[in-house]
């Protein structure tokens, strides 16, 4: 194209069509695939997991089909030559690894995700030092809506204000990457219950017997009920990762110090129940031990033995013989002494 005196290079009739065509074609992409997630939004009203999952599905199919349907649809608008597809196509692969190496890695990690079940939206998980439940899962980066840290962790990168696991708040993105560099911890995957343990302090002089029906007592009101969880659950557990048949039953466990005996709970409960549930049971154990007469043990120094103390009261000045001054200074500092 002749245009102020210059030959645009590149610029012609046949290509001002190309480009017309491909900003249609990717406006009626767009608009499609808005009606068709607008459309799975209504027919899939359900609030619950199921039905979120179900959403969150149907949608990411969406946008994968959207995106295979533009790529292809560009390149039969731009390049209608086989060979010349072949050439820019390896030009482009040559750039792009070099240019956006993590944009590449980041997108094959969200195939990864997807591919290996990973984790989904809905999922409690911590990636790349992020713990959290998963808000949004995009083609380069992942959502987490930020949880606190439990005690055990508190002093983990980054440092968290919110010493439980409950929101603080923050919406963090991370790099879907991360996957290749770091473990990725689900708590709800394949189990959605966590094994957690509690534990107390008691005297070698203590009611042992006693203490620890107390702490199995609090475990049955407040853990999950080991008959409420369906058999398939725990059947697919041990079937998938050949585990031993699962004790979900609450048990004390003993351990011997120097000081004191430590009984330790351990319990199941549901993932984002933890905290509601650890803190129905201490209030309950503390009510309980108070009753029982059962003190909580501590670092504490017993004296058994005291030397003895001789006290000595100088005498008034008035009982002192007459003396010099020199005398008299003496004499109190061997009282001082």
């Amino acid at each position: 194209m002749h245009f102020l005196g210059v030959d645009w290079v590149g610029v012609n009739p046949q290509n001002g069509r190309k480009l017309l065509l491909s900003i249609a074609f990717i406006a009626g992409v767009l608009v499609c695939s808005a009606i068709i997630r607008g459309f799975v939004g209504l027919v899939l009203r359900r609030t619950d997991h199921a039905g979120t999952q179900t959403r969150f599905w149907m949608r990411q199919a969406v946008s994968l089909f959207a995106a295979i349907v533009l790529i292809l649809g560009l390149l039969s608008i731009w390049f209608s030559d086989p060979a010349r597809l072949a050439t820019a196509f390896g030009l482009m692969s040559a750039g792009l690894a070099f240019a956006l190496q993590q944009v590449v890695t980041s997108i094959a990690g969200y195939f990864v995700i997807l591919r290996g079940s990973t984790f989904t939206v809905g999922d409690r998980i911590s990636m790349g030092g992020v713990r959290g439940d998963v808000m949004r899962l995009g083609f380069i980066q992942t959502t987490i809506m930020e949880m606190g840290q439990p005690p055990s962790v508190q002093g983990a990168d980054p440092a968290v204000w919110v010493r439980s696991r409950q929101f603080t708040g923050r919406i963090v993105t991370v790099s879907n990457s991360r996957i290749f560099a770091e473990p990725v911890f689900n708590y709800t995957r394949d189990f959605p219950f966590i094994w957690e343990e509690m534990a107390i302090w008691i005297t070698y002089k203590a009611d042992r017997g006693r203490a620890e029906q107390i702490l199995l007592d609090a475990a049955h009101r407040h853990a999950i009920d080991p008959k409420g969880i369906a058999t398939k659950e725990k059947d697919d557990m041990q079937a998938r990762f050949g585990v031993n048949p699962i004790d979900l039953d609450p048990r004390v466990f003993y351990r011997m110090t120097d000081n004191w005996i430590e009984l330790s709970v351990r319990f199941i409960v549901d993932t984002h129940g933890v905290r509601g549930a650890k803190d129905a049971m201490s209030r309950d154990i503390i009510v309980a031990l108070e009753q029982a007469g059962i003190g909580i043990a501590s670092a504490t120094y017993d004296i058994v033995g005291f030397p003895p103390i001789e006290i000595r009261q100088a005498a008034s000045p008035e009982s002192f013989p007459p003396q010099t001054v020199d005398q008299t200074q003496k004499n109190a500092s061997l009282n001082r002494i």
